[in-house]
């Protein structure tokens, strides 16, 4: 099976602040523009190089997902895994690679590259980059490992994997041997993000679009033995969301909304939300990412106050 590598050039200061971090689930390699990247497949392999004259390949992740989102949301979703300190930090260093006015104070779109179980090379490790790199290359270069040059680099990563753990993995690396796609083990941030996109950015219940209005929402909680898996998670608006969460309201495994009388009973409220009662939900396009039948029922059974 042909699997596909990139080697994107990285920002210094980028590397140099997530290689200091242990225990990352999860980065985001942002680019200053929201341009579209179509280049790797959920599984495949993304590799960091230097900028020259340090022509190594110096870490990677696992490809899990792309898009583009305001810079307040890409903080938000990943915080310090954006490579940075500080919201004030990112946003100054992607209004430098725009070569933005001083007093833009936009709230740039960015382009999200989201990696999981990211790792990062001791430098006795580094990977010189493959014979037909390019100087002039700016972005990034994809590879095959049905081409030599591929291969070769797929055998390279992999022979630092299987050693000991690598610095920035947050367990041990598994041996990955012949060329495969590898599982991306979604985090938080790529769980939000990626369940904002396959509700195409809508309230799956009130059909809301008003993108910081909107909440990722584990259906069965992380704490209680649920997942970041896509299967596990519904776009919604943040006061349903809470109600969610609260039991107040529910989806039925038959993916209907349902409404707790203890709204009206305790609030003498809720007109808006039962309005809603009984209606069929919004639905991902792939039918691979409808909602977890046995986590909406564990829903309905462990946390709805019907």
């Amino acid at each position: 099976m042909a699997i596909k590598l990139i080697i994107a050039v990285t920002d210094g200061d980028w590397f140099d602040m997530l290689r200091q971090k242990h225990d990352l689930a999860e980065v985001n390699f942002w680019a200053p523009s929201s341009s579209s990247f179509r280049a790797l497949r959920p599984g495949e392999l993304f590799l960091f190089k230097l900028h020259a004259p340090r022509n190594f390949i110096v870490g990677g992740g696992v490809f899990a997902h792309a898009n583009a989102l305001p810079c307040s949301l890409a903080w938000a979703a990943f915080g310090e895994s954006n490579g940075a300190r500080s919201a004030q930090e990112m946003r100054a260093r992607i209004a430098k690679y725009r070569r933005a006015d001083p007093s833009d104070r936009s709230d740039f779109s960015i382009g999200c590259r989201i990696l999981t179980q990211p790792f990062f090379f001791e430098e006795a490790d580094w990977i010189p980059v493959p014979d037909n790199w390019s100087p002039n290359i700016v972005s990034f270069k994809t590879y095959s490992t049905a081409d030599p040059e591929g291969l070769k680099l797929w055998e390279a990563v992999n022979e630092r994997m299987n050693r000991s753990l690598v610095p920035g993995m947050a367990e041990p690396a598994v041996r990955w041997g012949e060329p495969q796609l590898v599982r991306p083990r979604l985090g938080q941030g790529a769980f939000r993000v990626l369940v904002t996109d396959m509700y195409r950015r809508r309230c799956a219940i009130t059909n809301e679009r008003t993108l910081p209005a909107l909440e990722a929402a584990h259906i069965r909680p992380y704490a209680d033995g649920g997942s970041h898996d896509a299967n596990n998670g519904l776009l919604l608006r943040r006061d349903v969301h809470s109600l969610f969460d609260a039991g107040y309201v529910t989806v039925t495994p038959e993916l209907r909304f349902e409404v707790s009388r203890r709204i009206r009973e305790e609030f003498d409220n809720g007109k808006h939300y039962y309005a809603l009662q009984g209606q069929e939900i919004a639905k991902p396009d792939d039918p691979k990412l409808l909602p977890d039948r046995a986590a909406l029922a564990w829903h309905n059974e462990q946390r709805f106050n019907g």
